[in-house]
């Protein structure tokens, strides 16, 4: 039996394991609850996939530039690019607060809080101090970086690879097939991979309205409101002109990358699209070791979804507290968010941990406080990891450009042409396409 043409496309298999999911843990609330597994299963299956990619992709895309110099110029363009981005982002989420006031007059008695998920929280804070973060760099061993899964000590071991292979391009010329053969390997099982997104979907929107229930958001409703808001005016007031300046109609490539976006939405994660991003970023005409280069590194400095979730809650909670804020305040918990913000992965639930982080360096703000966001946390990720994952995708756009390394010809007809294939279809050769 062949399907119609809709119900073969990943995004509308996606939409529909999540409206099956939200259906049943509604309806089926303990069963909804037990789903979790089914999601965590997925997102565990496309982490598995990322270290080795992005090495893959990073190796391969460095013997491509010209030079160390290019490379590092680049790194320092993209770096400048994240955090003046994650500036905007955090007064954006600061505005929004003070405009909307989502905590005014709920006068909570910290005393009543229900604390006891903070001590797990704080246990996973990010690094503190840029010593503590540089040294995370380094992996324990040659193979640590492929074991525990994070991205830039990942990163940081193809750029030492990537320029040993330019030192000796004779010898490294073997080596640099092998890898292109694996990468060609990896990416087949990838779009195998990926064809459970949708199974992924529905276990996770049947968990998240399972154990919380939709009800849940009605008492902290104005809250997600104005995190929603503040994530559409970044969207709309920073990126979408941003990417004008650039030649290219923002809303063009959220339709190119809406299986992607999907994806995000439905299990509340950034790091199930990030192979495929970089394919499709390189389909788009931008040089395969810019994009190799600048979205891994985006992917953990550059989370302006949690910016934005950083300020807004903090305020949230000192509002709720009856808590006033003087203006050095203030600056100091930007200061210290511009920190805390690089340090949380692009997972469901880092937006509490960073803000656990956050708020321990902070004496004037109750780290208690976080314990009004733990039941609604879940309906606000898909906003932090979608206002995310748009950004990453911009700045890679943006850096590519100024490089020279984007042909902008075939990025204004990939975004203007036909939606793309289904990813689902997407095999190695795509992901070696030259920028």
């Amino acid at each position: 039996m062949t399907l119609a043409r809709p119900l073969r496309l990943l995004y509308v298999q996606v939409l529909l394991g999540m409206a099956l999911g939200v259906s049943l843990g509604h309806i089926w609330p303990q069963a909804g609850a037990s789903l979790k597994p089914l999601s965590d299963a997925f997102v565990g299956l496309v982490r598995m996939m990322i270290a080795p990619i992005v090495f893959c992709t990073i190796v391969s895309g460095i013997t491509s530039l010209a030079s160390g110099s290019t490379i590092g110029r680049t790194i320092l363009k993209a770096l400048a690019l994240f955090y003046l981005l994650t500036a905007i982002a955090l007064v954006i989420g600061l505005a929004t607060a003070y405009a909307l006031r989502p905590g005014a007059g709920m006068h909570i008695d910290l005393r009543h809080l229900d604390t006891s998920l903070l001590a797990q929280l704080a246990a996973h804070s990010p690094p503190r101090g840029l010593d503590e973060f540089a040294l995370n760099l380094i992996p324990e061993t040659l193979v640590g970086a492929f074991v525990k899964g994070d991205v830039l000590p990942v990163l940081l071991l193809s750029l030492l690879f990537g320029f040993a292979l330019n030192a000796n391009p004779r010898a490294g010329r073997a080596v640099l097939e092998l890898i292109d053969g694996v990468a060609d390997l990896l990416f087949r099982i990838l779009a195998m991979i990926m064809r459970l997104a949708p199974v992924g979907a529905f276990g996770a929107m049947a968990f998240t309205v399972g154990r919380f229930g939709i009800g849940s958001v009605s008492s902290l409703g104005m809250l997600m409101v104005s995190f929603y808001l503040a994530c559409l005016l970044f969207v709309a007031l920073v990126l979408a002109p941003l990417a004008r300046l650039h030649g290219f109609a923002l809303w063009r490539l959220l339709r190119y990358m809406r299986e992607e976006l999907v994806i995000v939405l439905a299990t509340s994660s950034t790091e199930p699209v990030l192979p495929r991003l970089i394919v499709k970023l390189e389909a788009l005409g931008c040089d395969r070791g810019i994009v190799g280069l600048v979205l891994p590194a985006g992917y953990s400095f550059n989370l302006d979804g949690t910016a934005i979730y950083l300020t807004l809650a903090s305020v949230f909670i000192a509002q709720a507290c009856d808590i006033p804020l003087t203006w050095p305040q203030i600056a100091t918990m930007l200061a210290v968010m511009l920190l805390t913000s690089k340090g949380a992965a692009g997972v469901s639930g880092s937006g509490l941990v960073a803000l656990v982080a956050t708020l321990t360096v902070i004496p004037d703000l109750p780290v208690a406080g976080v314990a009004l966001l733990v039941g609604i946390d879940r309906f606000m990720s898909e906003a932090r990891a979608l206002t995310s994952v748009i950004s990453n995708a911009c700045a890679v756009i943006f850096v590519s450009q100024w490089e020279g390394a984007c042909d902008r010809v075939r990025l204004l007809q990939m975004l203007r042409g036909p939606a793309p294939r289904d990813a689902d279809d997407t095999d190695a050769p795509a992901a070696n396409t030259p920028g």
